[in-house]
């Protein structure tokens, strides 16, 4: 009888860590971790791994086909400051996304403001303010090659119709840049309306009717009252399309290659074309992670600055 007690309170911690199990399993927290963690399988595969891979080969003299890849330290990066190459992907990248992201803020702030209102139809021109997000980059490469075609293009035949002088374009060392700026502005512009216009329904309608009633004009209260009131959006957007510039690719590829002459050559491009065009994918690796810190920094600063001037709607 002495020797079965002991027995028993030994049998009890795991049925009690069974009883704990099963209600575990059947609880919510459960469920939630079901469906959490094919994701965060995929994102540790996919994103964490490659990013502490491509650290690693940041440090190392590698060309993605021979399975040597010796150890150099901080070569790679010691690379950086006398590439001139970089230095012209830099300027080009700082030209984009100085005339890119406001422009895109500013297109996108007016539509959003002529949608703000109620007429008929309202929800066609609102579709179809966004319409450009839904379409592809590649399509979108396809519309502005084909606008801007110096032999054929609409907008050469426009200026010919016009009597204005005509552009080489997309061929131009000195316009290729701008008409990628244009592209990526109309490609964009859907997503700051949107963002622009959920902030304006946000707007409390009483201070605009008060201010009307003190006799202030619209413009006024667009000035004093409106836009202040769309500062988080103005923020978000700001940092949101700084990033996507300061990585614009796609467009670029597309494109031009970062021709002609190198004159649409951006930070991301000449990436792609140190990794896998010239095999350098130890400095490319190097690029990526000096990149990646000057967004961090410009973003870092970007909210810094900007919570200065935000007004939340509390």
């Amino acid at each position: 009888m002495a020797s079965a007690t002991p027995t028993a309170s030994n049998a009890a911690p795991p049925a009690r860590r069974t009883g704990l199990l099963r209600r575990f399993s059947g609880s919510e927290h459960a469920v939630g971790w079901a469906f959490v963690t094919p994701a965060t399988v995929l994102i540790a595969v996919f994103g964490l791994l490659p990013i502490l891979w491509s650290l690693l080969l940041s440090f190392q003299k590698s060309d993605l086909l021979t399975p040597e890849t010796p150890f150099v330290g901080l070569d790679n990066y010691k690379q950086i400051p006398g590439d001139a190459t970089f230095r012209l992907a830099i300027e080009h990248t700082i030209v984009y996304t100085v005339l890119f992201v406001p422009a895109t803020m500013i297109v996108g702030l007016l539509i959003a403001a002529a949608l703000n209102r109620k007429v008929r139809g309202i929800s066609i021109y609102r579709t179809a303010a966004y319409v450009t997000m839904a379409v592809s980059t590649i399509n979108e490469a396809i519309i502005f090659m084909w606008l801007f075609e110096p032999s054929f293009g609409v907008v050469n035949a426009v200026l010919n119709g016009l009597g204005l002088p005509q552009g080489q374009w997309l061929s131009s060392p000195g316009q290729a840049l701008y008409v990628i700026v244009a592209m990526t502005v109309w490609g964009w512009t859907g997503f700051a309306v949107v963002i622009y216009l959920a902030a304006l329904q946000g707007v409390p309608k009483e201070l605009q009717e008060a201010a009307a009633i003190d006799g202030a004009k619209p413009f006024t209260i667009f000035r004093t009252i409106t836009f202040p009131l769309l500062s988080p959006a103005t923020l978000f957007l700001a940092v949101w399309l700084s990033i996507n510039a300061l990585q614009l690719f796609d467009e670029v590829y597309l494109t031009t290659r970062g021709g002609p002459l190198h004159s649409t050559t951006v930070v991301v491009y000449y990436l792609f074309d140190q990794a896998f065009q010239q095999f350098n994918a130890g400095y490319a690796a190097a690029l990526a992670y000096v990149l990646f810190l000057v967004i961090l920094v410009i973003t870092f600063i970007q909210f810094r600055v900007g919570n200065r001037f935000v007004h939340y709607n509390r």
